[in-house]
């Protein structure tokens, strides 16, 4: 378990790094200044969680549910909130209504937030 949490951790952060520079560069000239900063923060919210997945992988040792826990539901908050935003600062450009998506992002970061709790729990 510990490898795979790891491995999401790189993974999410190199998506971060990836996805960063694309819109410092390529994004800048196709969205809107208010789609590129939404589109910024959910790079850096990708960018926390990949941060604190990695801190998890490296002093968890995934013997107890709540650090399990911690794990899915951050990773699956980043993920949630992260590509609702990526999906919906492309909307207007890919001249599609997106909107639907909005409910997910709060979602995804409720999911994050328990997660926090989690680690708490985890040293209660």
């Amino acid at each position: 378990m510990q490898n795979f949490v790891i491995i999401t951790a790189a993974l999410l952060g190199a998506l971060a790094i990836i996805l960063g520079a694309f819109g410092a560069h390529a994004f800048k000239k196709i969205l809107s200044a208010e789609k590129l900063e939404s589109f910024e923060v959910g790079v850096r919210y990708q960018m926390y969680a990949a941060l604190s997945l990695l801190i998890i992988g490296l002093n968890f040792s995934f013997e107890q549910q709540s650090e399990r826990v911690a794990f899915y539901l951050i990773s699956l908050g980043a993920i949630l909130f992260s590509v609702s935003i990526y999906l919906l600062s492309f909307g207007d450009y890919w001249k599609k209504n997106l909107k639907f998506l909005g409910p997910i992002t709060p979602l995804g970061g409720l999911l994050m937030i328990a997660g926090w709790v989690a680690i708490i729990v985890r040293f209660l």
